[in-house]
């Protein structure tokens, strides 16, 4: 998985850097999302190591963040989800650029109350950073099949092997402009 999105995104800062300088607008955040961590950790024992391999991939491509260290478990829950939901403190308090999402959908399913611990006990592994692992953890409600946009994001399981998403933030747009007429 390293190999791959190491070699997938390779220009994917620079490209972006290019495409600021044509058209004179900052891309603030470059970010990579991948498929919900949990459908393709099934074998995975300790899901941190995924983690840190995503951790790593986000690192050697120079983005800011990456997403997709999530579970969609709206329905009902796998051991895989379990696992991955479970190792999210350790995860977020282990790693820079990984950002998480679960999508509960339903009290059904459990998720709600096994949220709220994970949400807390990530304040909690946090706390020295200011909390900053639950800025990058999200939790869905019905959550749409693809979401690029951090820290929620993942790559949707009904996408091809790379889709590229572009999202301009309106306040950076409305800056550069500002800046572009001041004084007039």
């Amino acid at each position: 998985m390293y190999d791959h999105i190491a070699r997938t995104a390779q220009n994917l800062v620079r490209v972006g850097e290019e495409i600021e300088r044509e058209i004179g607008v900052p891309i603030v955040n470059k970010r990579i999302s991948v498929t919900p961590a949990a459908l393709i950790s099934g074998g995975v024992t300790h899901p941190v190591k995924l983690a840190k391999a995503l951790d790593r991939a986000a690192s050697a491509t120079g983005v800011n963040f990456i997403g997709g260290y999530s579970a969609l478990v709206q329905k009902g829950m796998t051991a895989a989800d379990r696992r991955l939901m479970d190792s999210i403190p350790e995860a977020l308090s282990e790693t820079e650029f990984l950002c998480s999402s679960i999508n509960i959908g339903s009290t059904r399913a459990d998720a709600v109350r096994l949220m709220g611990q994970i949400v807390k006990a990530t304040a909690q592994r946090t706390a020295e950073a200011g909390g900053l692992g639950c800025a990058k953890l999200v939790v869905f409600c019905n959550a749409v099949e693809d979401n690029p946009f951090m820290a929620g994001a993942f790559h949707g399981p009904g996408e091809g092997d790379c889709a590229v998403s572009v999202g301009v933030s309106g306040p950076g747009v409305v800056k550069c402009a500002l800046e572009a007429v001041r004084g007039q």
